[in-house]
């Protein structure tokens, strides 16, 4: 019996497989494979339970002097600690022909003597309790930081007092307010005496009501200026406001 060749590919791990837990999601874990010879090498990855796993590429050809890395995904299950694995993968190479067209016919026609081939066993493992706490920690401390923070925030903003300066615009912005209302007051009471001496002015004489279409002129120009002087105060208070919020 023809005796076979030793590999020529360097596994990475060499042995094991390790799978580290919780395996309630897909577990990956990396194998290379790498190539030190000077002509390119075939290969194949088997498993001895093929829908627990999937292995991505599984075959392919690894060029001279160079490597692959190969992700081999183990399938969420019930994992029972006291049930030892007994999964294994091999990893089947060959060195490649000089001419190669179809993959799957060169591995049909392989001798024996040619094929090269590497066992590796499934290792599972879950982590310890200690490095769960570990883990968990710092999640815990970035948590409660955060939820202090906030509350201070919180705090800070529920008793703050309203700064001095706003309290005093305010302040005279209601001034201003009542005085604008006062003013307005003042001028409806002018109107109503312009229009009272103006009924007086047509039951006297014609010489008496020269002189009081005077004064009347007179009156008309305080309440013009009346009201000047309260669009003057509507502008302050205006600008005020513009002011404060510029600020």
């Amino acid at each position: 019996m023809a005796r076979r060749q030793d590999q020529v590919l360097q596994l990475e791990p060499e042995h094991e497989l390790k799978f580290r837990g919780p395996f309630t999601d897909v577990v990956t874990t990396a194998l290379k494979l790498s190539n030190p010879t000077d002509r390119n090498v075939c290969f194949k990855v088997k498993t001895t339970a093929p829908r627990r796993y999937c292995v991505r590429p599984n075959s392919g050809v690894i060029d001279a002097g160079t490597s692959i890395n190969v992700s081999v995904m183990l399938q969420p299950f019930d994992y029972d600690p006291n049930e030892k694995s007994k999964h294994k993968f091999m990893v089947q190479s060959m060195l490649a022909p000089a001419e190669m067209t179809d993959m799957e016919g060169v591995w049909k026609e392989a001798k024996p003597e040619e094929l090269m081939d590497s066992k590796l066993r499934c290792v599972f493992e879950l982590p310890s309790e200690n490095e769960k706490t570990h883990d968990t920690e710092p999640n815990k401390i970035v948590s409660s930081s955060i939820l202090k923070s906030e509350s201070s925030s919180l705090s800070k903003s529920m008793n703050a007092s309203p700064d001095e300066g706003e309290v005093k615009i305010i302040d005279e912005c209601k001034k201003l307010q009542l005085e604008v209302q006062r003013l307005w007051e003042e001028n409806k009471q002018l109107r109503v005496r312009d229009d009272d001496g103006l009924r007086m002015r047509k039951s006297t004489a014609m010489s008496a009501a020269h002189s009081s279409s005077a004064s009347g002129s007179m009156v008309k120009e305080e309440g013009p200026s009346t009201r000047m002087l309260a669009l003057c105060v509507l502008f302050f208070i205006i600008g005020v406001i513009i002011g404060k919020l510029v600020l």
